[in-house]
């Protein structure tokens, strides 16, 4: 839960030129260099290779990683929703928290991707402290470390990057050090796929005007990288999106149906499920997107909670995403499959303490966090 449990793999500018894009990634006050971010991760980043930010909640070490892979396939479940989709998805939504808490839901879902490029859309918990609104935020590092040894950054990062409007992209290596959303996920598919290439992109707070221009421009870039390079999306690339569901408790200022205990943490899952059933499931559309958007934030000031998902961005920015790269590539909308829904507090504690893991923050009736996994698949063109 880490950041996003106490507050929880591109940022947006209203500027057209790239000088003032880049500046408003630097607030008004003291923006964490670069130093200070690496001295709060638990392994440091170090040259052209990321390091690692939460070495406590997310395994760091190759026993570690198998360890937890092994556990989260026994039971106790999460929640199902019925018979999961054929692996090689073109999408997914993956939850970030602890593995002792959402490592269940992570393995019913990450494995379904086969895809050896993974576009990484992820949120970005300190995009006030970066001073970050209005661009998509990129890496600039060769590769990532993970329990399992180094993850390449795709070359397909720089392809991009070179296709998309200036004003709306930018690359921070301590915007990505300071974030946990996208490791957590990364290193499930290093672990599954050991040739796995990433582009890892962070998703701060914009409006949805905004996030639909910017989808638009990257879902076209991406199709055509795809067709020059003969790739298809879900066999050879793939979009997965980072986001835990609701923060439940007065500590995340979200008690809607009373403090806690066992009647509100029924009703929160009710309607996180009900989240998972609506705008996530069946043909991705703009208008799904923007009604997870209205549903989790207010559309007039993005940055007002209406429902604590940590994405809030990450998710309707990955829908649109989703339904813009299929268009441009001229292939139906692709289709949300609702299949986990777990909770900080539904099933034991992945049994790792003893390998050095372990929660980084309570998990109890009166505070506790959801875990949706949905996965996105090739959309049907029959009527």
């Amino acid at each position: 839960m880490l950041a996003c449990r106490l507050v929880l793999v591109i940022a947006i500018a209203a500027s057209a030129t790239p000088a003032l894009g880049q500046a408003l990634l630097k607030p008004a006050g003291a923006r964490p260099t670069l130093e200070e971010v690496r001295k709060g991760m638990g392994v440091p980043s170090a040259g052209d290779l990321r390091g690692q930010q939460d070495a406590i909640g997310y395994a760091s070490k190759p026993e570690q990683m198998a360890k937890v892979w092994e556990l989260s396939s026994l039971p106790p479940a999460p929640e199902s929703f019925g018979a999961r989709p054929a692996p090689g998805v073109v999408g997914l939504i993956a939850p970030h928290d602890d593995y002792v808490y959402a490592a269940r839901v992570d393995r019913q879902v990450l494995p379904l991707v086969t895809a050896r490029i993974v576009v990484m859309v992820g949120v970005f918990h300190g995009y006030r402290r970066f001073g970050a609104h209005d661009q998509l935020i990129f890496d600039d590092y060769r590769a990532w470390r993970s329990p399992d040894g180094e993850i390449v950054i795709s070359s397909l990062r720089e392809e991009l990057l070179a296709k998309l409007p200036k004003d709306e992209v930018a690359q921070d290596d301590a915007s990505h050090d300071s974030e946990h959303s996208l490791e957590a996920l990364a290193y499930w598919l290093k672990h599954q796929r050991p040739d796995v290439e990433i582009v890892p992109i962070l998703v701060p707070t914009s409006s949805f005007a905004r996030f639909s221009s910017m989808a638009a421009h990257l879902g076209a870039a991406l199709a055509a990288s795809l067709q020059r390079r003969g790739l298809a999306l879900g066999k050879d690339v793939a979009i997965v999106i980072s986001s835990d569901g609701t923060h439940y408790g007065t500590d995340f200022k979200y008690t809607p149906f009373g403090e806690g205990g066992v009647v509100p943490f029924q009703k929160a899952v009710e309607q996180d499920r009900a989240m998972l059933k609506g705008p996530l499931a069946g043909p991705v559309s703009a208008d799904k997107a923007r009604a997870f958007f209205a549903a989790t934030v207010n559309p007039e000031r993005p940055d007002e909670y209406r429902m604590p998902w940590c994405g809030r961005f990450s998710v309707p920015f990955g829908l649109l995403l989703l339904g813009e790269t299929a268009k441009a590539l001229g292939l139906p909308s692709p289709k949300g499959i609702p299949v986990a829904l777990g909770t900080s507090v539904g099933t034991p504690e992945l049994r790792v303490r003893d390998l050095g893991l372990g929660p980084t923050a309570p998990a109890n009736l009166y505070h506790f966090v959801t875990h949706p996994g949905v996965a996105f698949v090739a959309g049907s063109s029959k009527r």
